[in-house]
């Protein structure tokens, strides 16, 4: 029976890379294979019998005394912490393989040379671009950004890339600086999955390998997804309440374009939109956080679903669950978004932060036929089954686990 090891800085769904981690290690499960998990402590955490090897918690939005402060500066940039309890672990468990998500920050770079010492081989998925980023998005206050391409990584801390913050800026470059120097993830990695096209191609293009990855996209189960492709009146847009979603490009288009538009989701920048689309006086109905079948009803009623990011988006989730759910989804033209939607077959695309632009396509889905939007609906599904089933995505991470050399 073989054997993986799954590895995550959080053990609960939390996030979109969370669920992937979780969903990854019950589908390996569900074919015999042997589990055990490697994360950090936190309340919210599953139960799991691994959970006594798992590192002490560390939450940046706490408080904490200066001396605690610089313990977490420390375990960000080389957790021996994680080194030392991953050890551990594998004195009791012995994988064939180990698959790791997001790592940094909690448990830190350190523990792919424990993994390598120990003969393991080590497998990624790239859920963001922290490989190149030390900011992990590309992205600081003022906008996309890729100036440590050419430039130093210094460049994290006169930008302030990681929230407008020196102190936490500086400790993310001095992580970046010293893994960079080592090669912690070039010495160490065997593979990278990208979930998307684009992400891969990025990684290259700040000098990454081409050889180093392997597209194997995201996948939802669209058996637990009842779809309805008739198309309802009111847009709607479901995740984060954060800028760089773009929801405050949505809600002037929606307003221009005089169409309803409902959001799902909380966040830091609810309030903001709320007063925008106040100010605007825009059919804008905010709901809260929505999951499980009260989202997916939400989906069903909707005409179409929106997706107006204005950051480099990786492959994400909502798209696939809006055309689980027999939708079409209208995507910014950034990151790996349009790689998804086939204009005019299962969606549109528009330039991102174009709000005359997204107002345009708004109107042209609130005025087409019905029976046209049921088509692109249907063809959504249809989209999902064959392109981002649970199958192919299983025969995708067994033949590349193969290639590694473990025996299935």
């Amino acid at each position: 029976m073989p054997r993986l090891l799954s590895v995550n800085s959080y053990h609960y769904r939390r996030g979109g890379s969370d669920v992937v981690y979780l969903d990854h290690a019950a589908l390996l499960e569900s074919q015999d294979w042997e589990n055990a998990f490697f994360s950090m402590r936190h309340p919210n955490n599953l139960p799991t019998a691994w959970s006594r090897f798992f590192v002490d918690e560390i939450e940046f939005g706490h408080s904490y005394s200066l001396a605690q402060k610089f313990a977490m500066a420390g375990k960000v940039v080389y957790s021996l912490e994680a080194q030392r309890k991953l050890a551990g672990l594998l004195r009791e468990y012995r994988p064939d393989v180990a698959h790791l998500h997001c790592i940094y920050h909690h448990l830190s770079p350190a523990i792919l040379p424990t993994l390598a010492k120990a003969g393991v081989p080590i497998v990624m998925t790239a859920h963001d671009l922290k490989l190149a980023c030390p900011a992990y998005k590309m992205l600081n206050s003022r906008g996309i950004c890729e100036r440590c391409r050419t430039g130093s990584v210094l460049n994290v801390i006169k930008h302030r890339c990681i929230k407008d913050s020196l102190a936490a800026s500086t400790v993310v470059a001095a992580e970046s600086l010293l893994h960079g120097w080592l090669q912690t993830y070039r010495r160490h990695l065997d593979c990278v999955v990208a979930p998307s096209r684009f992400i891969a191609a990025k990684l290259v293009e700040w000098g990454w390998p081409e050889a180093m990855f392997e597209y194997i996209p995201n996948y939802v189960d669209a058996e637990g997804f009842q779809p309805d492709s008739r198309p309802g009146r009111y847009f709607l847009y479901f995740g984060r309440m954060i800028r760089d979603k773009g929801v405050a490009t949505l809600i002037r288009a929606a307003s221009l374009a005089q169409v309803p538009l409902k959001l799902a989701g909380t966040g830091p920048d609810e309030t903001e939109f709320r007063r925008l689309a106040e100010s605007l006086g825009a059919d804008c109905e905010f709901l809260g956080y929505r999951s499980g079948e009260e989202l997916h009803s939400l989906v069903r009623g909707a005409r179409a679903c929106v997706l107006p990011s204005e950051i480099y988006e990786n492959a994400p989730m909502s798209v696939l669950e809006a055309f689980a759910l027999g939708k079409p989804v209208l995507g910014a033209e950034i990151g790996g978004i349009p790689e998804l939607i086939e204009a005019g077959v299962n969606g549109w695309h528009f330039p991102s932060g174009d709000v005359e632009a997204l107002s345009d396509v708004l109107r042209r889905c609130s005025v087409m036929q019905d029976a046209q939007v049921t088509v692109m609906g249907q063809a959504s599904r249809h989209r999902v089954e064959r392109d981002f089933s649970r199958q192919r995505y299983l025969e995708s991470m067994l033949g590349l686990y193969s290639r590694l050399g473990v025996v299935l």
